[in-house]
């Protein structure tokens, strides 16, 4: 059985969430796992796969990055903020599995997309993301390989998101607890239409006194197991929408996500990649090519998203606090000795008894 996640807590996230709280309320988005576990190999590991649709031939997928901190990986970057858009899944992993998913991701595509590779110039340029989760993964093993890649993008599916130790998370720490794979969304009525912000994080970093919940300083009431002197991890948040945005709205839109990372209190440390996507499900179509001069769209007038702006602070940071009241306790592999453990939901619930 799944644990309780925050809102089943009691604690008192504000917002309209959709119906399963997570990244598939956007119509079209589906997430998938391949989880590695094997304590006797020293293994703890995995991928997180994010289909923004299930599509048998290609098409852009409109899309911003931010970057807060850069010390990890995020690939394809270059071409979202030259182009604007990107095309096929995002997958998550840990920091020396990103050339194995990439190279699976690669793999998926040109057969999945057998008909423009086999008759274009095409070329494949997957977004692949990686936070470090060398304390209870043996990272130097190079656990995670091509087609663990491709297991998780086709296990995606829409719906219910399982959270913690599952795909990349599985070996992740957030605020000196087990954390991992956590989402959130939110309803949003913009010009009189419904739009969704979903969210999925993986989360990997921050120190137990920093953190926070909505506010309050829950990691100074809760230092039983810290163990930490210094910020030494990362996170990745991905947010999708529906809402018709331009490429540099959905720039903007990244950038919320680091100020929903920050309401759970870490400064982002020198040690931590703090990297940001943002990606639109409207517009879907064929690939842009030279033999169309004139391409029309419609998008929301930025003086007009600031709703967005604001679901997609309030999901990332609920998606942090799902991600780590998920946890469960594990035994890291170095150093010897350390177990990561799950935070005490009953004592955090206590903490928000009456708000």
């Amino acid at each position: 059985m799944p644990k309780p996640r925050a809102r089943d807590l009691g604690l008192p996230f504000p917002g309209r969430p959709g119906p399963f709280n997570a990244i598939t309320d956007v119509a079209g988005v589906q997430v998938g796992f391949c989880t590695l576990t094997d304590p006797a190999r020293g293994m703890r590991t995995g991928v997180t796969a994010i289909l923004p649709r299930r599509e048998t031939s290609p098409s852009p997928v409109w899309a911003g990055q931010f970057t807060l901190n850069g010390n990890g990986e995020m690939t394809g970057t270059h071409w979202i903020n030259d182009a604007g858009y990107f095309v096929g899944p995002i997958c998550l992993t840990n920091t020396h599995g990103v050339g194995a998913v990439h190279h699976g991701v690669t793999e998926w595509m040109i057969e999945t997309y057998a008909d423009w590779f086999g008759r274009e110039h095409a070329w494949a340029m997957p977004v692949v993301a990686e936070t470090y989760d060398g304390i209870l993964n043996d990272i130097n093993a190079l656990h995670v390989a091509p087609q663990d890649a491709r297991a998780a993008i086709e296990a995606a599916k829409g719906g219910f998101v399982a959270e913690g130790s599952t795909g990349g998370g599985n070996g992740m720490i957030a605020y000196e607890w087990k954390a991992g794979t956590g989402t959130a969304s939110r309803g949003v009525t913009l010009a009189g239409q419904e739009f969704t912000v979903g969210v999925l994080v993986q989360a990997n970093h921050g120190r137990r006194d920093w953190f926070q919940v909505l506010g309050r300083p829950v990691g100074r009431l809760m230092p039983e197991g810290a163990w930490r002197d210094r910020e030494q991890g990362s996170i990745i948040v991905v947010v999708a929408t529906d809402a018709p945005l331009s490429a540099l709205t959905l720039r903007h839109l990244a950038r919320r996500a680091a100020m929903g990372v920050a309401r759970g209190g870490t400064p982002g440390g020198n040690s931590s990649g703090d990297i940001f996507l943002a990606f639109s499900t409207a517009h879907p179509g064929p690939m842009p090519q030279a033999a169309w001069p004139l391409i029309s769209r419609s998008e929301l007038n930025q003086e007009i998203v600031d709703p967005l702006y604001l679901a997609a602070a309030e999901a990332t940071e609920e998606a942090v606090v799902n991600a780590i009241v998920a946890g469960v306790d594990v035994a890291a592999v170095k150093p010897r000795g350390l177990v990561v453990k799950g935070i005490d939901t009953a004592a955090l619930a206590a903490l928000f008894a009456g708000a």
